[in-house]
């Protein structure tokens, strides 16, 4: 697995013209440096580019517990979709509504592989969502 480059991190934030980075991690705390979500927002504040926290659309962190192959991570994004998403569309109408705002907006978690990260599903179903009219870049 490849180490995780804080620097490289805040420049493709920056190269991408993000305006505001949606943090969707149920819980925001990292053993990584600069990833807990006091730190983050501070980085994120400095470059110009503001954070929010929106942890209703997270998973809960004993439903992450024992995910040792894309198997066992694609069953859990599968109840994800069919539980948490469903209970979540204000907040996926809230995301929808920054994009519209702010015109680039990120949506970020922990886990850098999108096929191991619950940000794709969530992604996939805020562009079902009636007003929908952008693009969607995996940065």
């Amino acid at each position: 697995m490849r180490e995780f480059l804080w620097e490289e991190y805040l420049n493709r934030l920056v190269k991408n013209d993000v305006k505001i980075l949606v943090d969707v991690r149920n819980n925001p705390l990292s053993m990584k440096f600069g990833f807990s979500k006091k730190q983050l927002k501070k980085f994120c504040e400095n470059l110009g580019i503001d954070y929010l926290h929106i942890p209703e659309v997270g998973i809960q962190s004993d439903q992450r517990q024992e995910l040792n192959t894309q198997k066992d991570y694609d069953k859990l994004f599968e109840i994800y979709r069919k539980q948490n998403l469903q209970e979540t569309i204000s907040h996926q109408e809230q995301i929808l509504n920054l994009l519209k705002e702010k015109k680039r907006i990120a949506l970020t978690c922990f886990e850098a592989n999108i096929c191991q990260c619950h940000r794709k599903h969530l992604a996939e179903a805020i562009i079902k969502l009636p007003e929908w009219n952008f693009e969607l870049k995996h940065i």
